[in-house]
């Protein structure tokens, strides 16, 4: 069956780039080469002067906008924001996304051969941070002939190299939209990280990292990380009316089994995960999350370490996302507003905890739309 397109960027293909130069990273490991999966929508004007990246968050991808193919039953992860008279329009706009170092759909990673044992990285894969990536994506920026981004714009982990952007490289963007994100992870969300990472360090399929040279895959530790990841990703309110206390059947059956519907939502939740996502990937993800701190850079100072910047900021938080909860999008607020940066500021109300970022919000969406009709009125000016 065919889906519509035709309200959206439409059948796209991702681009591998191939970068046969060495990076070196923050923690001094030199990849020999690199590798980076990238998607884009729209077209690069004249003056390369429109183009908007897009960063993804933990578990996402290149893959943000349009179908790869007519029979796809569910579009990019950010379909509802990126195309044709979207928010981010794709008729004004060029949108660059892409796959982070470290990641499993593409770009170079732990699934990735290792040029030096013709093997698969596996655990042997560096740690990488939200620095390492933003320096890569400034890479591909050169590769573009894009000396300076319209916006960097990204949800959660995503806007936190929306962030890191305008703070290593202040005059190559000139917007920094930084959504339900936060300064650095607090420390429940550390601990968060801490248990799921555990989950899949413990698995017995696991074999410390190398489990592909097992030929096996950590899939019980990988689905119960991410099935106590995704309820912290959703609010109890939204969470109580999706499903109560439903239950399959009428009585209670005394066993271990799925008796209640959010049961059964997690379980499928985590499996489809768990096929989907690499494990060492996922180590990697999480510890990128809990290493973010620009402050430490500058004597603990937020202020300081935006001082720098050049970029307007537009930050977004979500009235019901208690893990990157507004407060938290409030201190950079507050730092920005020290420094004497240009910010905008909105909380919108919502169900949906902190996967509202990713959803069909009116009020949302709008906010979004209306900054970047601006960022376009400045582009023909």
């Amino acid at each position: 069956m065919s889906v519509n397109i035709s309200n959206s960027v439409g059948l796209v293909k991702p681009q591998k780039w191939t970068f046969d130069s060495p990076i070196t990273l923050q923690n001094g490991s030199v990849l020999p080469q690199f590798e980076l999966m990238v998607e884009t929508y729209g077209q690069l004007n004249a003056t390369k002067t429109n183009a908007v990246l897009i960063c993804h968050a933990l578990s996402g991808n290149h893959h943000a906008a349009g179908y790869h193919t007519s029979t796809d039953k569910h579009a990019g992860w950010w379909d509802n924001m990126i195309g044709p008279g979207k928010p981010l329009d794709t008729n004004r706009f060029f949108v660059v996304s892409i796959n982070n170092l470290g990641g499993c759909h593409g770009s170079t990673g732990p699934k990735s051969i290792n040029p030096a044992t013709g093997k698969p990285y596996g655990a042997d894969f560096p740690m990488v941070t939200v620095k390492d990536w933003v320096y890569s994506q400034s890479i591909l920026a050169d590769r573009f002939g894009i000396a300076q981004w319209a916006a960097v714009m990204g949800g959660s982990l995503g806007g936190m190299q929306a962030l890191q952007w305008a703070i290593d490289f202040p005059d190559r963007l000139r917007h920094a939209l930084v959504i339900a994100s936060a300064p650095k992870l607090s420390t429940q969300n550390i601990a968060f990280n801490d248990v799921a990472r555990q989950a899949i360090l413990t698995d017995p399929d696991f074999h410390d990292g190398f489990y592909t040279e097992h030929q096996s895959i950590p899939h019980r530790g990988l689905k119960i990380a991410r099935m106590m990841g995704h309820i912290t990703y959703l609010a109890e309110d939204g969470l109580g009316k999706k499903f109560g206390r439903q239950k399959r059947q009428s009585q209670y059956q005394y066993d271990y089994n799925i008796e209640f519907e959010v049961e059964s939502y997690l379980r499928y939740q985590g499996e489809k995960f768990a096929a989907a996502f690499d494990a060492n990937s996922y180590l990697l993800m999480t510890k990128a999350l809990d290493y973010f701190d620009p402050a430490s850079d500058f004597n603990g100072s937020l202020t300081e370490a935006v001082s720098g910047t050049k970029a307007q900021f537009f930050i977004a938080s979500f009235s019901s996302d208690w893990r990157f909860a507004p407060s938290r999008s409030q201190e950079l607020l507050e730092a920005l507003v020290a420094a004497y940066k240009p910010v905008q500021y909105i909380t919108i109300q919502s169900q949906h905890g902190h996967d509202a970022f990713l959803m069909d919000d009116a009020h949302y969406l709008s906010a979004v739309a209306i900054y970047f009709n601006r960022i376009a009125q400045e582009l023909n000016a």
